[in-house]
């Protein structure tokens, strides 16, 4: 509650106005407008049980098939839904400005409807405790101390002197018209209220400190299917949301150490709670600036005390119909996230991501040449001799095994792979973003593959070995294909590595002349001397054995 309601609450109490108001040029001020307004929240607060109540009791009665309580408690509910009216009609600044409020006219009518209240539960109370039906005893006993609670209030002279203060201030005395007070005629007592729809089921939890409050209202919603919890002020609400996750909250706004408003703005600042839709609840009338602060703040509705059954259930389910559709959407829209990560992994498997984000901003031809790199293609003895009697399940579980090593150390080196040609490997360095050590790189990969190959066998004994090969220079590289894209290398330095590779050895990394005047400061390489390439002519080469101690580098 903040400071202000509670010296609003005091002036009720004592008909004094709020200390710190401040009376407005017109006759009318908005201390005495707010004490009206309290007044009428204290009178509603018990009527909102025993509407409550009633409502409940005679649902129960006929889900039980206790008829012979319903028509006792349909008059109960009716005499509480017109006292409602008449106490709404009386006790309003339209009619105290006026001089037409006849207090003593208020206070007999409501007397008599009090009355039939408090009768009518008084025999529904004796058949309950003959009949042994003692959940009805114990709702009735709520609504009879409700009603004595009201009808104390409207005995209280102190409560009410605001209202007869007012009368007043104007000259006029407290039956200026004798008529004033009958403008609300009072209805037949069998009038009930539409039942109202059924609700979407939810998980909702109740904010209010009044207890009796909570109940009724806690009791109603689980009647209609709804999970509830609930809390009794805004701090044990906070509390609550922190741990579990609901469909709706129902706050009051007046709540004493942390009224409904403060509560509003904490939960509205959370990241987590922010999208969880709150209807704001309050036996006080003539709240504008409340009501427009609440939507503000990030509140779906405003309902005020006591409650149309029908107006509650429809708007608790327009705002469990709005969430259920915005966790659809974020649901949706999590599901393309993990669709869209799952295709970019993909094309990232494919195409270099510098390459994939070009073609995602619309490039459709990539070609870029490079004027030093270095490519190294690399591949299985003996693997194709061995497909010829394993089985073709047991062949790829190998083949992939070995690859995908080879694929963790192109990562670690930051190398790009290119392709698989059967059980050949193709990797470069230097693309498609150029750098100075590519060839070292590339050097320390190789020497890695080596040692992955030899440590690895077929499962009957038989061991593999890789012959690899690697040149360096300048190349072309880009994207090739319209539907199934693949990002290659052109140029004599993939031919050259090529050669590289296929004249090699087993078990032995041979690299050309121009990749050895990259490494020969920080690597051994044994000469092999020329030896005739295809297309090429006598060339020379060498095999990459190892890295120089750091003392000989």
């Amino acid at each position: 509650m903040t400071g202000r309601e509670s010296k609003t609450r005091k002036a009720v109490a004592s008909g004094a106005p709020p200390a710190g108001s401040r009376p407005r040029a017109k006759e009318t001020d908005t201390s005495h407008d707010t004490t009206l307004s309290n007044i009428r929240h204290n009178l509603r607060t018990p009527l909102n049980q025993i509407i409550g109540y009633s409502e409940m009791l005679q649902e129960e009665a006929e889900d039980l098939g206790l008829n012979a309580y319903v028509p006792d408690l349909q008059k109960m509910h009716a005499a509480g839904s017109q006292l409602l009216v008449l106490i709404n009609d009386n006790v309003s600044t339209a009619r105290i400005e006026s001089g037409k409020l006849d207090l003593d006219a208020l206070q007999r009518e409501s007397r008599t409807l009090l009355d039939l209240i408090i009768g009518y539960g008084e025999l529904c109370q004796e058949d309950a405790d003959g009949k042994g039906h003692a959940s009805f005893i114990a709702d009735l006993k709520k609504i009879h101390k409700a009603a004595k609670t009201l009808l104390g209030l409207l005995n209280d002279t102190e409560f009410l002197r605001p209202l007869t203060a007012k009368i007043g201030k104007r000259g006029l005395t407290a039956r200026s018209d004798p008529g004033a007070g009958a403008a609300t005629s009072i209805r037949p007592l069998n009038e009930t209220t539409a039942p109202g729809a059924q609700s979407l089921v939810g998980f909702i939890l109740v904010v209010d400190d009044n207890e009796m409050n909570r109940d009724m209202l806690c009791r109603r919603l689980e009647r209609q299917g709804h999970t509830v919890l609930e809390a009794e002020n805004g701090r044990k609400a906070l509390e609550i949301l922190e741990s579990v996750k609901v469909d709706l909250v129902l706050l009051d706004i007046l709540m004493p150490e942390l009224d409904g408003l403060q509560t509003l703005e904490l939960l509205k600042a959370n990241q987590s709670h922010r999208y969880t839709p709150v209807i704001m609840l309050s036996a006080l009338d003539e709240l504008e600036d409340s009501v427009v602060r609440c939507i503000e703040i990030g509140a779906e509705d405003y309902l005020p005390k006591p409650f149309n059954p029908v107006l509650l259930n429809a708007r608790i389910n327009a705002c469990l119909e709005k969430k259920r559709l915005r966790d659809h959407e974020q649901a949706y829209l999590e599901q393309l996230r993990a669709e869209r990560e799952k295709s970019e992994r993909l094309l990232l498997n494919v195409l270099p991501k510098s390459i994939a984000d070009r073609l995602k901003q619309g490039e459709s031809t990539i070609a870029d040449s490079f004027s030093d790199a270095t490519v190294l293609f690399a591949d299985l003895g003996g693997f194709t001799k061995l497909s010829s009697h394993v089985p073709p399940s047991e062949l790829v579980r190998m083949l992939n095994e070995i690859f995908s090593k080879f694929d963790w150390l192109a990562e670690l080196h930051h190398l790009e792979k290119i392709k698989t040609i059967g059980d050949a490997y193709m990797v470069v360095g230097g693309l498609p973003t150029p750098r100075a050590d590519h060839a070292e790189a590339m050097a320390e990969m190789a020497l890695d593959m080596l040692k992955v190959v030899t440590r690895l066998d077929s499962g009957d004994g038989r061991r593999f070995d890789v012959r690899i090969g690697i040149s360096s220079g300048p190349v072309v590289a880009g994207i090739i294909g319209s539907k199934k894209f693949i990002y290659d290398l052109w140029g004599d330095t993939v031919n050259i590595a090529k050669r590289m590779e296929e004249f090699g050895q087993l078990g032995a990394i041979q690299v050309s002349e121009s990749t050895f005047e990259h490494l020969k400061e920080k690597y051994l390489l044994e000469p092999r001397g020329k030896i005739e390439v295809k297309g090429k002519g006598k060339m020379t080469t060498y095999f990459l054995t190892r890295r120089k101690p750091v003392a000989a580098a």
